[in-house]
């Protein structure tokens, strides 16, 4: 009876499991892309529930996937601070909310604290380590575009060429001034740039973008990964429109997505930074299900966790062609955070 009486409290009416009942309606809006739904059913559960991990990481992903990267960045901070579900699962969430925001001292001072407090484990401090390099550049990228306080009307300095530049950091500077002028002015040296093997592959890409952007219809040779092609960047497809990533992401979908979101997030994270390190040109000698078994299979590794012959099973692939598919990720990776 005292506890019928007090489930009846202040004429407050007790539904048994509803934050469970809300949580599953949220997981299967998700799992539907219907974010804003799952929003309100989470938003709901979280008011009966705070402090639940399932509610809140859902809560992360839908916020995320709508764009409210604030809101996400919030809930996701929150539960760093009171240890809430997996602490580096968690962790992850909140850098890649970070990288989107473009938030990179934050990134370094959070990776920085919890490497002094020990708090990484061991099979994680390689990851965290190259995160924590690639945000210190990118930081400092940030601030000397802050200092550097060009204009749009500003030229460039006629002493400035980009193929004289070793510093990869001073190329990025001088490639964002470009965007914002004629790239025409400067088509000599940024074909110069891009036939050049040597060169920097993520900056490569930077140069194709504003091509595409500003409509540059002439021919240029692209030389990346001891490949070549000869294209007009107006005929290019934008790197998420092309076949094989729309392929790659469609069986992660099916396989990863529904039973783990957040891994899935940390794949997609991981696809999409090699396809921009790649492009225009793509993953090479494999099948889909092949590199989506590879990336599933190395982002695994990142958090620690073993997996046997289960992801030869998922996908159907050949031990070999995953291996080595997963030595080429591993080789982009390297190319992906120091060298920028």
């Amino acid at each position: 009876m005292k506890k019928r009486e007090q489930e009846k409290k202040d004429n407050v009416i007790f539904f048994p499991d509803l934050d469970k009942r809300l949580l599953q309606k949220g997981l299967d809006a998700i799992q539907e892309k219907r974010f804003k739904e799952a929003v309100s059913f989470l938003e709901e559960a979280k008011e009966r529930n705070p402090v639940h991990s399932d509610i809140n990481i859902g809560l992360i992903l839908s916020y995320y996937e709508l764009g409210l990267l604030d809101q996400a960045k919030q809930i996701a901070k929150e539960m760093l601070k009171e240890d809430q579900g997996d602490y580096i699962q968690v962790l992850d969430l909140y850098i890649m909310i970070l990288v989107q925001l473009h938030e990179y001292e934050e990134i370094v001072t959070t990776i920085e604290v919890l490497l002094e407090e020990h708090q990484i484990p061991a099979n994680k401090i390689e990851h965290f380590s190259k995160m924590l390099i690639f945000s210190r550049k990118m930081a400092d990228s940030s601030s000397l575009v802050d200092q550097d306080d060009y204009s749009e009307e500003e030229p460039l300095d006629a002493h400035t060429n980009l193929m004289e530049l070793e510093n990869p950091q001073e190329q990025m500077l001088l490639i964002a001034k470009m965007s914002t002028q004629n790239i025409r002015a400067y088509i000599e040296e940024v074909e110069l740039y891009l036939r050049d093997e040597e060169k920097n592959p993520f900056l490569k890409t930077m140069l194709i973008n504003i091509l595409q952007e500003q409509e540059y219809e002439k021919e240029v040779v692209i030389q990346k990964f001891n490949r070549t092609i000869v294209i007009k960047p107006t005929a290019l497809k934008d790197m998420k429109e092309q076949e094989q990533y729309q392929k790659i992401t469609s069986i992660l979908i099916d396989y990863v997505e529904s039973n783990d979101p957040i891994l899935f997030e940390n794949i997609k994270m991981l696809i999409d930074r090699q396809i921009f390190l790649l492009y225009p040109f793509t993953l090479d000698d494999y099948s889909e299900e092949t590199w989506a078994a590879a990336y599933h299979s190395v982002v695994n590794q990142y958090f620690g966790q073993e997996e046997g012959e289960e992801i030869l099973v998922l996908y159907g692939v050949k031990e070999d062609d995953l291996e080595q598919a997963k030595t080429f990720i591993n080789q982009l990776e390297q190319i992906s955070y120091p060298n920028i």
